[in-house]
């Protein structure tokens, strides 16, 4: 199937006026960070007043497992 009429500039430009890109709006945490509405704030782990995300629970255990690594390659030395 074959366009039969042309969309002029101002159609073309009408249709696009919609195809802006918006910035986030963010909102702030309870800690006082910025944090993008709805989800959990990256510095903390908090939303809705509580705690989502342990993010000092996280960094233990990440820590935890470097060292086991560690020494498991020190071992094999």
């Amino acid at each position: 199937m074959v366009v039969r009429m042309r969309h002029t500039r101002a159609h073309t430009a009408n249709r696009r006026s919609h195809h802006a890109l918006v910035a986030q709006k963010l909102a702030v945490c309870e800690c006082g960070a910025p944090r993008v509405s709805h989800r959990a704030c990256a510095a903390c782990g908090r939303y809705r007043g509580r705690v989502v995300t342990d993010f000092a629970a996280k960094a233990a255990a990440k820590s935890a497992r470097r060292a086991k690594k560690g020494d498991k390659a020190q071992a094999s030395k």
